[in-house]
C-alpha cells in the first residue's frame, strides 16, 4: 500500500527526475539521532531505496543529544531531532566548521502512558507531573500524588538524558531541561520502555506519540490537563494545539557540505516530497503544507543556521520559516 501511494506521490512531485538518475546514483547516506524522528526517516529510507537503490542510507538512534555530538563534528551527514539545536552544539558545530541546514518535519505529541490494569489514574495535570518528576520529588505512590489513589509504589519510565524528548518533556514539565529526578528506568530505545511499563501494573512512563500508536494494545494513554480540561494525544489534538503544552514539532538537520552531495540533495528532497504521506503512516502529524514549502525553498536556497532563539518563543513554524527568515 505504501509503495503504491509513494508512487503515485512520486509522479505529481517530480519523482521522475529522481527515478530517471536514481538507478545510477550512487553513494552513503549516513543519518543519526532521535528515536522519536527515527521511524520517519527509515520508513523515508525504505521507499527512497526503491528509487535510487545504489545509494545506501544508513539510520542510527543516539538520540537527539548523541546525534548531534556526532553530527557537529562532521562524523553524519543528517541528525533526526526531537529538539531544536542547543547553543552549546551550535558552538562545537561552529568550532569545527559545520554548517547545517535546518528543516521541519513533523509534529509530535508527547504521550504519557500507563499499564492498561490501572483503572484509577483518568488524567494528570502538569503541576502533578512536576511533583512527580522534579529532582527533590517526594513522590514515591500513586497515595503521594492522590490521597485516594493506592498505596502502592509508582514505577518510572522515560527517555534517556541525550534524548530530545527528555530535553523537551522535563523543560516543560519541570522548567529546565536536564532537570529531573534521576530514580527512573532510562533508555534511549522506546521498546524498552513500552515493555517495561507493559510488564508493570504500577509503572507510568512517557516517549512520543507514534510509539504510543504502535503499542496502544498494551499502553493506556493519559489524558494531560494543561489548564483547560484534561486532553489526550492524538492526531487532531496535537495538530490543532489543544495538546498543550506536550506537542511539538521535530526536525533533520543537514550538513551543508553534505548537502551539496548528489545522493544527499537527492534524499533530502524525496524526504520533503514525501513526509506528508508517510509521516502519517507512522504515526505522527503532517506539518501544514505551507510549512513543508518553506523547508523545500529553504533547502533549494541552501540557507544555514537555526530560526530558534530571541524572539522565536510562542512564533509558529509558518512566522518562523517564513521566507522573511532567510538569511
Amino acid at each position: 500500500m505504501r509503495k503504491m501511494i509513494l508512487g503515485l506521490a512520486l509522479c505529481l512531485v517530480g519523482g521522475s527526475m529522481l527515478i530517471a538518475a536514481g538507478g545510477k546514483m550512487k553513494g552513503n547516506v549516513r543519518v543519526d539521532g532521535s528515536s522519536t524522528v527515527f521511524p520517519i526517516t527509515e520508513a523515508v529510507a525504505e521507499e527512497f531505496r526503491s528509487v535510487a537503490p545504489k545509494v545506501r542510507v544508513t539510520v542510527g538512534i543516539s538520540g537527539t543529544g548523541g546525534g548531534f555530538k556526532k553530527f557537529t563534528v562532521g562524523e553524519t551527514d543528517i541528525n533526526d531531532a526531537s529538539r531544536p539545536i542547543k547553543d552549546k552544539e551550535q558552538s562545537v558545530a561552529a568550532e569545527n566548521g559545520i554548517e547545517y541546514i535546518e528543516l521541519p518535519v513533523a509534529y509530535d505529541g508527547l504521550s504519557v502512558v500507563i499499564n492498561p490494569a490501572n483503572d484509577f489514574v483518568d488524567h494528570l495535570s502538569i503541576a502533578e507531573l512536576n511533583e512527580l518528576w522534579k529532582p527533590e520529588s517526594q513522590v514515591k505512590t500513586w497515595k503521594d500524588l492522590r490521597p485516594e489513589w493506592p498505596d502502592r509504589e509508582i514505577k518510572l519510565y522515560g527517555p534517556g538524558v541525550d534524548s530530545g524528548t527528555f530535553d523537551y518533556f522535563t523543560e516543560t514539565v519541570n522548567g529546565k531541561s536536564q532537570v529531573c529526578r534521576s530514580d527512573f528506568t532510562a533508555s534511549e530505545d522506546d521498546n524498552v520502555l513500552v515493555q517495561g511499563i507493559e510488564g508493570d501494573k504500577d509503572a507510568l512512563g512517557f516517549f512520543g506519540f507514534a510509539y504510543y500508536l504502535e503499542n496502544k494494545d498494551q499502553l493506556k494513554v493519559v489524558p494531560i490537563d494543561g489548564g483547560n480540561g484534561p486532553v489526550a494525544p492524538s492526531v487532531t489534538t496535537i495538530n490543532d494545539g489543544t495538546y498543550a503544552p506536550l506537542s511539538r514539532p521535530i526536525f533533520i538537520y543537514i550538513a551543508k557540505a553534505a548537502s551539496e552531495r548528489p545522493e544527499v540533495r537527492a534524499f533530502v528532497d524525496f524526504y520533503l516530497d514525501n513526509a506528508p504521506q508517510l509521516v502519517s503512516e507512522v504515526g505522527y502529524v503532517a506539518l501544514p503544507e505551507a510549512v513543508y514549502d518553506a523547508a523545500k525553498a529553504r533547502f533549494a536556497a541552501g540557507v544555514t543556521g537555526t530560526v530558534y532563539g530571541e524572539g522565536s518563543k510562542g512564533k509558529s513554524l509558518e512566522a518562523l520559516f517564513a521566507p522573511a527568515n532567510r538569511t
